[in-house]
């Protein structure tokens, strides 16, 4: 059984002279799991609500319970396997993330992790997870966000990684959290334009050094598609213009112009949904004939039953929360996960 076993792993991921070319999913996933934090303060962060004494008494049954919620809906996205890579938003520190790899059913799954450290006044962060068996990691960089109007304002940094997959090709993966809507849409809209306006700079660099870019920038925008943000800063165009010719150094955002969804957004606030999660790609993963790319219309919400709850205030359902207010629920987000599907094919030998 064991070699049967082996043998299919062999002839999966690494061609033979004479057999036709390997074809394979490589399934990624982007998910703000809502204040995963752990129950020690940290010094100097606003994060003494979620201590046992705390106004939420969130208390180590609560915290591993809240881990094993967010292992059981990666373990549950998978097709076949789970997510090759996950984006996560709102992940306290390296604790956080060493607990749920090892703490929960994830630790059969062999993640291993790249986390930044940002001055978010909550303490708050972003970080990667990634099969090293599936993604070569060759570095990364997080980002300090810089905010000309207002120089002392503390965000979440942006997070840079990039490795390569079996086909030898270079992935490069950007995380982001944007400056949330606090105080209003639209006097915090500057913030995200900012933000915006930097990552931009930083996927032109990867445009001029990189002859053919493969680009995937994920996380919890903040935005809508048709928001300023993305429109007009960070240029992400309708997924639905795309076209061959001339496409390669433009930005797609896959949720704009696509099919529709299982709901309207990933977020549920005051009973209105917002696509606030994305994906956003570079030209280069929508050409089909690349070795890499991404399968068409594959890019979604996952959105199972049990991530889901009545929505007793307003009409339908919304996410099954951790708090609902200052009440437990004991659920897993505020957000919907995204995920979305590559086709990765090795050459013929």
């Amino acid at each position: 059984m064991k070699t049967i076993l082996f043998c299919t792993i062999f002839y999966l991921f690494f061609p033979v002279p004479g057999i036709n070319a390997q074809t394979y999913d490589f399934q990624v996933m982007s998910y703000n799991v809502e204040n995963l934090f752990d129950c020690v303060h940290e010094e100097g962060k606003k994060d003494l609500e979620y201590t046992p004494s705390g106004s939420r008494h969130w208390t180590s049954g609560r915290y591993y319970h809240k881990l094993q919620q967010i292992a059981k809906v990666i373990l549950a996205s998978g097709k076949w396997s789970t997510p090759a890579l996950i984006g996560l938003c709102e992940i306290e520190n390296d604790s956080t993330l060493i607990h749920l790899l090892k703490k929960t059913p994830l630790f059969t799954q062999h993640y291993q992790y790249v986390i930044t450290h940002s001055p978010d006044e909550r303490g708050i962060d972003v970080a990667l997870l990634y099969q090293p068996d599936k993604f070569a990691l060759l570095g990364y960089t997080c980002y300090r966000i810089p905010f000309i109007r207002h120089p002392q304002k503390h965000s979440r940094d942006l997070l840079h990684v990039w490795g390569k997959v079996i086909t030898g090709d270079t992935l490069d993966l950007f995380v982001c959290h944007q400056p949330s809507r606090y105080g209003g849409e639209l006097a915090s809209l500057p913030d995200r334009q900012e933000a915006a306006y930097f990552l931009r700079e930083k996927t032109d660099s990867l445009f001029l050094i990189r002859s053919t870019p493969s680009i995937l920038i994920m996380g919890d925008f903040n935005d809508t598609p048709t928001d300023p943000s993305l429109i007009d800063v960070l240029k992400a165009h309708p997924v639905s213009t795309y076209s061959p010719v001339h496409s390669a150094k433009k930005l797609y955002n896959l949720f704009y112009g696509c099919p529709p969804l299982p709901f309207p957004g990933s977020h549920k606030y005051q009973g209105e949904w917002n696509l606030l999660d994305l994906f956003i790609v570079s030209g280069t993963l929508l050409d089909t004939t690349k070795s890499i790319h991404i399968i068409p219309n594959s890019a979604t919400l996952f959105a199972p039953s049990f991530l889901l709850t009545k929505d007793k205030t307003h009409r339908g359902v919304r996410p099954k929360r951790t708090y609902y207010g200052f009440k437990y629920e004991g659920g897993y987000s505020d957000h919907l996960p995204i995920i979305v599907d590559f086709s990765l094919s090795l050459p013929i030998h």
